[in-house]
This record gives C-alpha cells, sequence and structure tokens, in this order.
C-alpha cells in the first residue's frame, strides 16, 4: 500500500467539505470511539463516508459499493482507496488533513484501511457496530451542509417546474424522467429514484416509468444526491380540473402530512411519530391500513432515509435534523424535503414558480394545472 499525493492536473472540481463542520464531525466520531473504548473506527458505506468526509464522492456505480474505506483513529483521518482512483480523489475529492492511501485495484480496501493509522495493533470499531452511534452523529446537520443542502432541494424543485410545465397529456413517461434526469444530471448530482406514473398506473405507488402517455394526470418523483446529500421531491400535474374525488383526496393527504409535521418537534421519538402517522390516516378518512401500503418516510440526508420510520425507531428528533415524510392514499402523496431549524420547520425542496395551497399555516404544493 503506498501514501498518494494529488498529481499535477488542473482540478474541475474541488473537495466541498468545510473545515469547521468536519471538525465537528470528527469530534463526533471520537465520542463514538470513547464510548465504546476502542482506537479506531472503520467508515465503509456510501452514507458514512460522504457524511464524515463531508461531501465527497466515493462511488463509481450507482449501484455498487464505495471505491474507498475511512480510518478514523485518535492521531488522524486515513482514506485508502484503489490505485486507479487515487489521483482523481486526490485531485478532487479529498478533504484537507485526510491522508490518502492506495492498493491495487483488485486489492481488499478493508483489510488495508484497518491495517493503517498510528496503532494498527489497536482495538477497530467496525462500523456495524456503531450503526446506532453513527446515525445519531449525523442527525444535526452542520452550517455549511445545510446550506449545500437547501441549495440542492431547490434545485430539484426548480427541475420539476421546468420539466412539469413542458409536459403534455402525450409526453410518455420515459420521455418525462428522461427530461428530469438530464437536469439532474446538469446540476451535477445524481438521480438515485426517478419515478412517474401516468393516469393509466395511478394504481402503482413505486412506479417506475414506461412508454405509456401521461393522459390526464401523473406524479413524479426525484430523490437526487450531490455532494453525499439526497434531496426528495414528488410532484402531481394534470391537464384538466380534476375531479371531486381527486381533490377531496389531495386536500386530505396534505392534512395527515400537517400532523406528522406537527408531530416532528425537537425531543420527540420516532416510533411515537410513527403512532401519530397511523391514526393521522384515520382521522382524515383513509383506511386504517393506508400506512401498511407504503414506506412512511422518516430522517433524510445522507441517506434517502436514515432511518425509514417504524414502530421499531426510537431515535430521538434533534435541532436542525432533516427530514422526507411522504404520505400516500389511492391516486395521492405529498413529499417534501424538510428541516427542523430554530425557527420552526423550513420546507427545503420549494420553487416560489409551483402553486400552492396552505395548510396549517404551512405552503404546500397544490397540483400544477395546465
Amino acid at each position: 500500500m503506498t501514501q498518494t499525493t494529488a498529481a499535477p492536473v488542473q482540478a474541475v472540481r474541488t473537495a466541498p467539505a468545510s473545515a469547521a463542520d468536519r471538525a465537528v464531525k470528527r469530534r463526533r466520531v471520537l465520542d463514538i470511539l470513547d464510548a465504546a473504548g476502542r482506537d479506531a473506527l472503520l467508515l465503509t458505506s456510501n452514507t458514512s463516508l460522504t457524511w464524515y468526509l463531508d461531501g465527497s464522492r466515493v462511488h463509481i456505480s450507482l449501484a455498487g459499493d464505495p471505491i474507498a474505506a475511512m480510518l478514523v483513529d485518535r492521531d488522524g483521518d486515513h482514506l485508502v482507496t484503489f490505485n486507479n482512483e487515487a489521483g482523481r480523489i486526490a485531485a478532487e475529492e479529498l478533504p484537507e488533513g485526510v491522508a490518502l492511501h492506495s492498493v491495487p485495484w483488485y486489492g481488499n480496501l478493508h483489510h488495508a484501511a484497518a491495517a493503517v493509522g498510528s496503532n494498527p495493533g489497536g482495538s477497530l470499531l467496525a462500523e456495524t457496530e456503531a450503526a446506532n452511534g453513527l446515525r445519531a452523529a449525523r442527525q444535526q446537520l452542520l452550517p455549511a451542509e445545510s446550506a449545500r443542502y437547501a441549495a440542492l432541494s431547490a434545485e430539484a424543485a426548480a427541475i420539476m417546474t421546468d420539466v412539469l410545465s413542458a409536459a403534455r397529456p402525450e409526453t410518455t413517461e420515459f420521455e418525462l424522467v428522461s427530461a428530469l434526469a438530464a437536469r439532474v444530471v446538469a446540476a451535477g448530482a445524481e438521480p438515485l429514484v426517478l419515478l412517474c406514473n401516468g393516469s393509466g398506473r395511478s394504481g402503482f405507488r413505486h412506479p417506475l416509468a414506461t412508454h405509456a402517455p401521461l393522459g390526464r394526470r401523473a406524479m413524479a418523483v426525484i430523490c437526487a444526491r450531490r455532494d453525499g446529500m439526497v434531496a426528495n421531491i414528488t410532484r402531481w400535474v394534470r391537464f384538466d380540473a380534476g375531479t371531486h374525488q381527486e381533490r377531496d383526496a389531495e386536500a386530505r393527504i396534505a392534512a395527515v402530512e400537517a400532523d406528522i409535521f406537527d408531530a416532528t418537534v425537537p425531543g420527540a421519538r420516532l416510533d411515537r411519530i410513527f403512532t401519530e402517522i397511523q391514526a393521522a390516516y384515520t382521522r382524515h378518512g383513509f383506511g386504517a391500513d393506508q400506512w401498511e401500503q407504503h414506506h412512511q418516510g422518516g430522517p433524510a440526508g445522507y441517506a434517502g432515509r436514515d432511518p425509514r420510520v417504524t414502530s421499531q425507531a426510537t431515535d430521538v428528533v434533534v435541532q436542525d435534523q432533516a427530514f422526507t415524510w411522504n404520505p400516500s392514499g389511492p391516486g395521492v402523496k405529498i413529499e417534501d424535503t424538510v428541516q427542523l431549524t430554530e425557527h420552526g420547520l423550513q420546507v427545503l425542496t420549494v420553487d416560489p414558480r409551483w402553486p400552492v395551497t396552505t395548510v396549517n399555516g404551512l405552503d404546500r404544493p397544490a397540483t400544477l394545472q395546465l
């Protein structure tokens, strides 16, 4: 294994990391080591790596494992990658103060990372052993990453407005998601999820696109990742006035979401919010089993949901934490990325051009009528 420095090439991207945010994250990891009585922590997942590196890209394939592993010990941070990745990472992704090491492309990243650092024979904490502590460490977003997240979320909302405003009943689902994908990639982000259903497929809650035309009404979903953070948004477009039943269901699912927002406050436990979600469906005229038909969302940030809320999730909500709740019913769904700030809940996936309706004093997206 060799230690790597940047090659003499002109970088067109620099690591987005904030030195101030990274210092706080390092302190949080050292606290995890102290609590576990270990000498070092090995980070191996995309979620943990992009969080700790504060936005560095550690993937090649969106469906593959990270091409790096990180050892955090009491003396420093060590990133290990393959030799064919090291030059680019050194030039474009490496935060200041992180030592970069490379192994042959056929080597074992995890074994190599475990062997670097100031105390190679010390007691090592695997990421899986520290999963709860790391998730807690990711909860409270820091200033620089909050700003990056807000910018990405606003861009995702603007992309939705632009693409759906140009849609027509004869536009196919594939054509719509192709346009969304092009805009997401042009924004420097990765389209992790792109969904669309036209009026003939509105019964599917996770609708992968087909060649079907949109027809009179359609839903589109984006989950876009940039600098490690994932913005999630759902929007609807309609090419007629809609039916009374549609408009009524749209209002009621927004009321379910409003109840979830009211329950999402610092100090609340996720399992108790989940209980409120179940009650909200019944309270607003949906069947008591609707929460079982689709996951309900949860904390957001460096994973699409971190974690998905269930009756077993006992994490406690903190200030500056981000969330994406996504209540849904037959033919309706509402979804935005939000953050709990000192001034209250702030919706991040906002484009002022999109039509809104006010629910419990908060502007919420209406269906775009074309």
